[in-house]
């Protein structure tokens, strides 16, 4: 296993601390917050060890109150709600400096069959059509300053290949529409608990960039505060989160400094695994 996902992996194991409470740190390589994806990751784990072994998550609701500070552990507070016949209910608080940073409500069922239909997967272009996203930052790394040109070329447990070539630098307006491939590097093994939570993680990596494609602006150029604010997801079917996944991603909405985005999730196989949907603060900079 690349050292790159047994990190990821290692990152959302959790220590138990005392009953309901859970601790979790950060990379060493963070920037100035902790990456949004890391603690829903993280909070649905701390849910997850306080749930029977046939439970599994089957949607969460998660608001982002404070940045995370990567250089101090987060706190996580299991509140155990309920534990029904069918349903399990938690609620998790994420601590850090005595304040809230994160709370998240999840709820887990066990497998049972029932209806079942779904809407198609798009009709795109396969991730082995695609080149790599390496290979497209290799392509620029040029034009991104020095002090930050290890980071933009390092390697990540995540691999992504774009459908839309992302535009890192002079971006253009375009549709809100948005499809990437993406898969954790290596195998994980078989637990529902870390697929799922990997899930999560790589779920908001790229969803809020899609709520800007029509306003000609990008991360990199300086003309935009962004930050997740809320975060939901449901997990319909099985999925394996080291084979590649389709993610379709659409934004309906951008106001007041706030955009709003969906995406859809499915297997190579066309398999809609799961759904996301993500309202993020989109603020212009003026420059």
């Amino acid at each position: 296993m690349p050292d790159q996902v047994e990190n990821l992996l290692s990152l959302l194991d959790l220590e138990p601390i005392e009953v309901n409470l859970f601790r979790g740190e950060s990379p060493a390589d963070s920037w100035q917050r902790v990456f949004g994806g890391q603690v829903i990751g993280q909070a649905l784990m701390a849910a997850q060890r306080t749930v029977e072994d046939d439970r599994h998550c089957h949607s969460l609701h998660a608001y982002f109150i404070r940045p995370g500070d990567p250089k101090v552990p987060i706190v996580y507070e299991v509140d155990r709600s309920r534990d029904g016949r069918s349903f399990t209910t938690r609620r998790v608080i994420a601590i850090q400096h005595g304040k809230q940073i994160f709370n998240m409500a999840a709820s887990f069922h066990a497998f049972e069959e029932g209806f079942d239909h779904q809407f198609p997967m798009p009709d795109v272009l396969g991730p082995d059509d695609l080149p790599s996203e390496l290979d497209m930052r290799a392509a620029v790394v040029d034009r991104v300053p020095k002090s930050m040109r290890d980071r933009f070329l390092r390697p990540r447990p995540i691999e992504q290949r774009f459908v839309e070539p992302p535009s890192y630098f002079d971006a253009e307006k375009r549709e809100p529409v948005s499809h990437v491939w993406f898969r954790a590097v290596s195998p994980i093994g078989d637990d529902v608990a870390q697929h799922q939570c990997v899930l999560a993680y790589m779920s908001d990596m790229t969803l809020l960039d899609t709520c800007i494609m029509p306003h000609g602006v990008s991360w990199m150029d300086g003309k935009v505060q962004s930050a997740s604010l809320d975060h939901a997801m449901w997990f319909h079917r099985s999925f394996k989160a080291d084979e590649w996944l389709l993610y379709a991603q659409d934004a309906p909405s951008a106001s007041f400094a706030r955009g709003f985005n969906r995406g859809n999730i499915f297997t190579q196989d066309g398999v809609l695994v799961a759904s996301v949907t993500q309202e993020g603060l989109i603020r212009p900079t003026g420059r």
